[in-house]
């Protein structure tokens, strides 16, 4: 018997671990077809008859080629005048039981034209047949293999021959796994599959996304995520902390291998892999189903957002990998300034305390990009996407196209770490001064990653935001150092990818090096909202404020052990300066004049990181308490060892 309660949610997204989809946003966003998502309708004060469903529903178990069934709603309009297209989506996370009595706001802009949506329950998941492995392992070369790819196209066969009244044609969406499973199909799709928005899908979980950063195991979301699917195929179940500020209780916990001996014991097949196999592996290597995409097979919208907490990378690697040949020009780029799945709520006119200049981006975007590009494909009715790229710029607050990205005009320029903590477009000069800054990392009191009381990553709680959070928070800890600009004179716009560039040494075998790229907001950027009187601000009111806000554009950590080779770890040389290369990902945002630019630098991410020991040992998984030491780190400043952050400028 595990100690922690099973608590069901059902059919409510969920954030992934090896691929998530969000929380209630995300549920709702995806067509609102999640099982609990219908209301029940209001009795009218005038006793109308309740207004007409938009939607007649069908469940179905549709049959795939090894015999497995898989639970399958069917909603079709009932005012449908003749043929319409199919939009499919593949869940997780459960399907409707009933129709929805009214039209989400979210999925207007897709009705205008008319679709038969179709929601199907994977392998292994609620009344689904089969096992479900949390896995997004597909062998396209062993014709027996069953896998989301092979689903997905036995799925879109049944469907253009049994559903009545369809066109013909198919076209997939989702975000999260729904995203991950619309991916998918790119390996082998269906001739009938005709477009497809693949939306923050993961494509690797060892390099980046959900599970890990560059073998940094994300141990927070990665142990809570696992629970939440594995737990138990007919819920979503979340973890019972017994204590309450979720960083004090994985503190607790110690090691990572005491997750097992405390707590799931060997009960959760996902998190025991991971345990399982620190390194890059091939167990790791056939999850990278990217690996296996070398064109552009399906006319394919991918979606990212430069905030997503949990899979901004994988979409910029289905375009690129999409991108090796392209003849068409039908793979295309959007990225916003959203966290996970936001672009499905009703307006996303702001994340957290940031507001986006009166624009309604998640709005725009449906309505002005998403609707116009499944109405060409499905309905041929508009026009092709004249641009390879679209993004939102943040700071600007402004809609941009790009004809190809990065875009060619964006040139890289450094921007300097200096041992005073300044930051400059100059280079380090010759000094009689230390080359070096230096701090102590301390794995006993490691740096938060967002502000305590830090609640679980499910549900609810402030996981969704944690990436745009004012990094005041931790400005001033001696484990942290910080490098300032002088105020900015002029905008600086940043587009296409970032990267760091550190040498860096510590005094012990192993260790992490976190790097976060910040915009700094000037002390007067927006005035009191409570005036000038006597009152003074509510209770709360003061630091909700943009007056000297620090906020992260980009952030990441590298693992030491990992610098030289992913397969085979290696330790440090105790005091050695090291180069450290840190990828900082796609972004497009303006640095605004009499804003400056900060750059802070950390060992330690805890817990959506885990400790490393500093100490170099075969697995950090199977480390002990003895084995996690103090060590010295020194980022070095010289004209000889330069670190810097390489910024793709645009003029």
């Amino acid at each position: 018997m595990l100690p922690y309660r099973r608590r069901s949610s059902p059919a409510r997204p969920c954030l992934p671990i090896s691929l998530r989809s969000s929380l209630l946003i995300v549920s709702l966003s995806l067509l609102g077809m999640v099982s609990g998502f219908v209301s029940a309708q209001e009795p009218s004060i005038t006793e109308q008859p309740p207004a007409k469903p938009p939607f007649k529903l069908q469940e179905v178990m549709i049959p795939v080629r090894d015999g497995v069934h898989l639970q399958t709603a069917i909603l079709t309009p009932v005012d449908q005048q003749g043929p319409l297209p199919i939009l499919f989506r593949r869940t997780p996370y459960g399907v409707p039981e009933k129709p929805y009595e009214k039209m989400p706001t979210n999925v207007k802009e897709l009705m205008h034209d008319g679709y038969i949506f179709v929601v199907q329950n994977l392998r292994g998941r609620f009344k689904s047949e089969g096992e479900f492995k949390l896995s997004s392992w597909v062998d396209l070369n062993d014709p027996k293999a069953t896998n989301e790819t092979t689903d997905a196209y036995d799925s879109i066969e049944w469907l253009v021959k049994n559903v009545p009244n369809n066109n013909g044609k198919v076209g997939m969406y989702g975000v999260s796994y729904d995203g991950l499973t619309t991916a998918l199909a790119l390996l082998h799709p269906h001739p009938a599959l005709k477009a497809m928005s693949e939306q923050a899908s993961p494509v690797d979980q060892w390099m980046n996304d959900d599970s890990h950063r560059y073998g940094a195991l994300r141990e927070s979301y990665s142990f809570e995520y696992a629970v939440m699917e594995q737990a138990d195929k007919n819920k979503n179940t979340h973890f019972e902390f017994e204590t309450y500020d979720t960083y004090q209780w994985y503190l607790d916990l110690g090691p990572v291998a005491n997750s097992n001996s405390k707590y799931l014991h060997g009960s959760i097949p996902f998190w025991n892999s991971t345990i399982d196999h620190p390194d890059y592996d091939e167990f790791w290597k056939k999850e990278a189903w990217v690996s296996q995409l070398h064109s552009s097979t399906v006319p394919n919208l991918n979606v990212a957002g430069f905030w997503d907490q949990e899979d901004p990378w994988g979409p910029w690697q289905i375009f690129r990998h999409a991108a090796q040949s392209d003849p068409e020009h039908t793979n295309f780029m959007v990225a916003g300034p959203w966290f996970h799945g936001e672009w499905q709520a009703a307006k996303g006119d702001s994340i957290g305390l940031i507001p986006f200049g009166g624009h309604e981006t998640s709005r725009e975007f449906r309505e002005n990009i998403q609707a116009p590009f499944f109405r060409y494909y499905l309905h041929g009715k508009g026009e092709k996407p004249t641009w390879q790229a679209t993004t939102f710029q943040s700071g600007a607050n402004t809609w941009r196209t790009y004809a190809v990205w990065p875009p060619k005009e964006a040139k890289p320029t450094k921007l300097y770490l200096h041992a005073d903590g300044t930051l400059s477009f100059k280079a380090p000069q010759a000094s009689t001064a230390q080359p070096y800054r230096e701090y102590v990392s301390d794995p006993a009191n490691p740096v938060p990653y967002r502000q305590r009381p830090i609640s679980p990553t499910y549900p609810g709680g402030d996981w969704r935001t944690w990436e745009i959070a004012d990094q005041r928070f931790v400005d001033h800890r001696p484990d942290v150092l910080s490098f300032v600009s002088a105020p900015l004179d002029h905008d600086l716009t940043v587009t296409g990818p970032l990267a760091a560039n550190l040498f860096a040494s510590t005094s012990g075998t192993d260790s992490d090096f976190v790097l976060k790229l910040i915009d700094v907001y000037p002390e007067n950027t927006q005035k009191n909202a409570w005036g000038d009187g006597d009152e003074g601000p509510k209770p709360g009111q003061y630091a909700q404020s943009l007056n000297g806000y620090e906020l992260p554009i980009a952030m990441e950590v590298r693992r030491g052990r990992y610098l030289t080779s992913y397969e085979k770890p290696h330790a440090l040389v105790a005091n050695k300066p090291t180069e450290w290369k840190i990828p900082l990902r796609d972004h497009d945002h303006v640095f605004l004049k009499g804003h400056r630019i900060m750059v802070q630098i950390q060992s330690t991410w805890f817990p959506v990181i885990d400790r490393n020991p500093q100490k170099f040992v075969p697995s950090i998984y199977k480390a002990t308490e003895a084995d996690f030491v103090r060590a010295t780190q020194r980022v070095y400043c010289s004209p000889a060892m330069a670190s810097y952050v390489e910024l793709p400028v645009v003029e």
